[in-house]
C-alpha cells in the first residue's frame, strides 16, 4: 500500500530509499506516507561509493518552499570590521598638577570641573615658606656674585639656585622677573602650561596642600581615543596604522576619520573580544568622552577566493554544511570548510567547486536536512530500525 511505509535500513543494499523529512528513522524501499505525521516520504538516493545522500524535491514543492539558490563563485573579500566602542580621553594628554612644596592655596581661579583652560592662564596662587626660602637663596646667590665679580663658584651657585626654582614650579619668565625686581614673592602664582579642560578639581581656597596632593588635572581634548571591541576571529585583520571611520549616532556625527594607534595585547576573557585604540582629531571639542560610537575598520583584500552568501551556511557548532542543488531536482547536504567571513559572504576553502549552486533560503528544506543528518549517522553505523 502507498501509505503502509515501514521503518527499514539505509544499509540493506538498495540505492533508492524513501525517508520522512520530519522523522529520519522512517525509511522505506517504496513510496508512501509517514505513519507518524502522514507526510509523503521523500526520495533519497544513496551512492555506494561516497555515501552522499541525495533528496529529490519536485519543482512544485520547490516553489512552495520558496527555495532560493546562489552560485558558488570567485570574488574578493575585504577585511572589513564593523563594531562599536566608546570615546575616551587621550591619556597622554592628561596633565596632573601637584604643588612641589607644602603650603596654602591663597587664590584659586578655577571654579569647577569642565572649565576651559588656555595656556598661560593663572590657575592658583600659593603661600609656601619653601618657595620663599628658595627665592631668598636665589637673590642671595645673585647678590653675592655681583659683589665678588665673576667668580666661577658663585656663578655655579646662582645657576643651581635658578634650577631649584624651576624644579619647584617657577617658569623662566618668573625667574627673570625675580632677577630684575630683586623682591621675593610671598604669594607665588602658577600658570597653565597648555590648553585644556579641567577633568578633576580637588582643592578650594585656603586649603593646606602637600606634594602628594593633586590640585587638579587638565586634559587636552583636541585629540581623543576611541576604544573599539573587535571579535576574536577578526583580530588577524588588524594592524597599527589601519584606517578607521567613526560615527556617533547620539550626536549626529558621521565619517570621522581616524587610525588604529594601538592593539591591546590580550582578549577580554568574558566577551572574547580584543580592544583596539583609534586616535581621532577633535579640534572643535565636539566629541565627548564616554559617548558610544560605531566604528568601521578597513583592512586589505582577500582576492580571488571561492565565496557563497553567508546565509547559505548551516552551522551546527561542530561543522559547517550547505545544501547543494544537483541535477534533476535533487539536493544533497555537504560539509564545507569555511575561511574568512566578511560583509555577508563566506570564503569556502574546501567542499564546493566554482559554479555549483547552494540553497540560501527555504527553512523547511533546511530543517529536513537536519533530520537527514540522523540518517547519515545510521548509514555509517549500520543501526537497524
Amino acid at each position: 500500500m502507498f501509505n503502509s511505509a515501514k521503518p527499514t535500513s539505509l544499509n540493506d543494499g538498495g540505492t533508492i530509499k524513501y525517508v520522512c523529512p520530519m522523522h529520519a528513522h522512517i525509511i522505506s524501499d517504496v513510496p508512501g506516507t509517514c505513519p507518524i505525521c502522514g507526510m509523503n516520504l521523500e526520495k533519497v538516493e544513496v551512492s555506494g561509493s561516497s555515501k552522499e545522500i541525495q533528496i529529490h524535491v519536485s519543482g512544485g514543492m520547490q516553489q512552495a518552499l520558496a527555495l532560493k539558490v546562489a552560485k558558488v563563485e570567485k570574488d574578493t573579500l575585504w577585511k572589513f570590521v564593523q563594531t562599536v566602542g566608546q570615546i575616551d580621553y587621550d591619556e597622554s594628554k592628561i596633565n596632573h598638577i601637584h604643588a612641589r612644596v607644602t603650603g596654602w592655596i591663597e587664590k584659586l581661579t578655577i571654579k569647577s570641573v569642565g572649565d576651559k583652560i588656555t595656556k598661560g592662564q593663572l590657575l592658583y596662587e600659593i603661600y609656601s615658606p619653601d618657595l620663599i626660602n628658595a627665592q631668598d637663596d636665589f637673590l642671595l646667590a645673585q647678590d653675592t656674585l655681583r659683589r665678588t665679580g665673576k667668580n666661577s663658584g658663585y656663578q655655579d651657585l646662582l645657576k643651581k639656585a635658578g634650577i631649584r626654582l624651576e624644579l619647584l614650579g617657577f617658569n623662566k619668565s618668573q625667574i627673570n622677573t625675580l632677577k630684575k625686581s630683586k623682591k621675593t614673592q610671598y604669594r607665588v602664582p602658577f600658570y597653565a602650561k597648555s590648553d585644556g579642560i579641567v577633568k578633576e578639581l580637588k582643592v578650594r581656597d585656603g586649603m593646606y596642600i602637600q606634594p602628594a596632593t593633586e590640585i587638579m588635572s587638565i586634559v587636552d581634548l583636541s585629540k581623543v581615543w576611541v576604544i573599539a571591541d573587535v571579535f576574536e576571529n577578526e583580530q588577524s585583520w588588524l594592524e597599527v596604522g589601519q584606517r578607521a571611520v567613526v560615527s556617533v549616532p547620539a550626536m549626529g556625527f558621521k565619517g570621522i576619520e581616524g587610525k588604529i594607534d594601538y592593539i591591546y595585547p590580550e582578549l577580554d576573557p568574558v566577551t572574547r573580544s580584543l580592544r583596539v585604540r583609534i586616535v581621532v582629531q577633535n579640534h572643535k571639542l565636539e566629541l565627548r568622552p564616554n559617548t558610544l560610537a560605531k566604528i568601521d575598520i578597513f583592512g586589505g583584500p582577500n582576492a580571488d577566493v571561492l565565496v557563497i552568501p553567508q546565509e547559505a551556511l548551516i552551522q551546527t557548532g561542530k561543522e559547517n554544511r550547505v545544501i547543494v542543488k544537483l541535477e534533476n531536482n535533487s539536493f544533497t547536504a555537504r560539509k564545507v570548510t569555511v575561511g574568512m567571513l566578511s560583509q555577508g559572504k563566506a570564503e569556502i576553502l574546501d567542499g564546493l567547486d566554482e559554479g555549483e549552486l547552494v540553497i540560501t533560503s527555504g527553512q523547511f528544506l533546511l530543517d529536513s536536512e537536519a533530520s537527514l543528518k540522523g540518517s547519515l549517522m545510521r548509514l555509517t553505523s549500520g543501526h537497524q530500525h
